[in-house]
C-alpha cells in the first residue's frame, strides 16, 4: 500500500513540473521579449554614433523588441563576423552601420541568405546607387554632401569668398567622409573660386588625431590657414584645441553632428558652425523601418533621408 501512495505522489509531482515547463515554454513563445533586433555599430566611441543607438533602443522598447548591439570599433572584420554572429543567434532583422560602406556586400549577402530584413543607418553603402538596393534592404539616414555644402557656405560668406582653408576627414572609403568632402570642394570650386583647400587629410573621425593634425598645419600654413572644415564634430573640436594652444582666434571652425560638446563650442565663440544631424530621426527612423519590414508593412521607398539644419550662434537658442 505504501509503494503505491508513493507512486501516486511521484507522479503527481512530474505531471506538475512538465506542466510547468509547458507553462514557460508557452510564455517564451507568446511573448516578445524573445524577439531581438542585431545593432552592428561601428564605434561605440562615436559619440554620435551613441545617440542613433540610444533612438533606436527607445523605439524598440516601444515595441517590446530586445536589442543586441554588437560594437566593431571600427574593424571591418570584426563587423562581418559579429553580422554573421547575430544571425546564427536567430534576430529576425539587422541594423548597422558600416565600418566600411564600400565592403558591405558579404553583409547584405549574409542578411539575404538568412532571408531577414536590413536597414544600413547613417552610412549609406549604396550612395549613389540607391536604385541598386537589393530586395530587403533600406537605408535611413542624410544626405551628406548636403552637410558639406552647408559647410562651407557658412564659411565662405564669413571668408567673404576669400581664403585658405584645410579639410578633416572622416576614414577614407566611408561614404559620409567622401560626400562630405565631396561637398566642401564642390561648392568652393562652383561658389567661392577664390577661396583654396591647403591640405586634406583623416583623423578617422577622432578628436585627438585630428588634434596632432591641426597643430601640424598651424606650424606648416601659419597665417595663411584661415578656417578648418571638419567631416565631424569629434574632429572640429581637436581643432579646437589645436588652435587655442597657439592661441589664434582668426582660424574658423566648422563640424557636422551637432554633439553637445560642439553646440558649446558654437555658443561660446570656438566653432563658427555645426550641422545638426537628427539622431533620433536615423535611429528612431531605422528601427521603424525594420520592423515595419517584419510585419509585411515594407516603406514605398528604400531610401528615408533625414534632413540637416545649420547651427550657428544666431540660432544656437533653438538646438539647446
Amino acid at each position: 500500500m505504501k509503494k503505491y501512495v508513493l507512486l501516486t505522489v511521484v507522479i503527481t509531482i512530474v505531471l506538475s513540473l512538465a506542466a510547468c515547463s509547458k507553462s514557460n515554454d508557452k510564455s517564451k513563445d507568446d511573448g516578445k521579449k524573445e524577439e531581438k533586433i542585431g545593432y552592428a555599430i561601428n564605434n561605440l566611441n562615436d559619440t554620435f554614433q551613441t545617440y542613433i543607438l540610444e533612438a533606436a533602443e527607445a523605439e524598440a522598447k516601444k515595441q517590446n523588441i530586445e536589442v543586441k548591439v554588437e560594437n566593431a570599433k571600427e574593424d571591418l572584420i570584426s563587423q562581418q563576423d559579429q553580422v554573421n554572429t547575430l544571425i546564427q543567434n536567430g534576430v529576425i532583422g539587422l541594423i548597422v552601420v558600416p565600418v566600411d560602406t564600400s565592403a558591405m556586400a558579404p553583409i547584405t549577402k549574409a542578411a539575404q541568405d538568412a532571408k531577414i530584413p536590413l536597414v544600413y543607418v547613417n552610412r549609406n553603402p549604396y550612395a549613389g546607387k540607391e536604385k541598386e538596393m537589393p530586395e530587403g534592404v533600406y537605408y535611413v539616414g542624410s544626405e551628406e554632401v548636403t552637410a558639406g555644402i552647408m559647410q562651407t557656405e557658412n564659411i565662405g560668406d564669413k571668408l567673404k569668398g576669400k581664403g585658405k582653408i584645410a579639410i578633416l576627414m572622416g576614414i577614407l572609403g566611408n561614404e559620409g567622409t567622401m560626400k562630405r568632402t565631396e561637398g566642401v570642394e564642390q561648392t568652393i570650386k562652383e561658389k567661392y573660386p577664390d577661396m583654396e583647400v591647403l591640405n586634406k587629410e583623416t583623423a578617422e573621425w577622432q578628436r585627438d588625431k585630428a588634434l596632432t593634425i591641426a597643430e601640424n598645419w598651424i606650424s606648416t600654413y601659419g597665417d595663411d590657414l584661415k578656417a578648418i572644415i571638419s567631416n565631424n564634430d569629434e574632429m572640429a573640436l581637436g581643432a579646437v584645441q589645436a588652435v587655442k594652444k597657439n592661441k589664434r582666434s582668426d582660424i574658423l571652425i566648422t563640424g557636422i553632428d551637432a554633439i553637445p560638446d560642439a553646440l558649446e563650442a558654437v555658443e561660446n565663440g570656438d566653432m563658427a558652425s555645426t550641422i545638426f544631424q537628427d539622431a533620433v530621426g536615423q535611429g528612431g527612423g531605422a528601427m521603424e523601418t525594420v520592423t515595419a519590414l517584419l510585419n509585411d508593412k515594407a516603406p514605398e521607398e528604400h531610401v528615408k533621408y533625414v534632413p540637416f539644419k545649420l547651427i550657428t550662434k544666431e540660432n544656437i537658442n533653438e538646438f539647446k
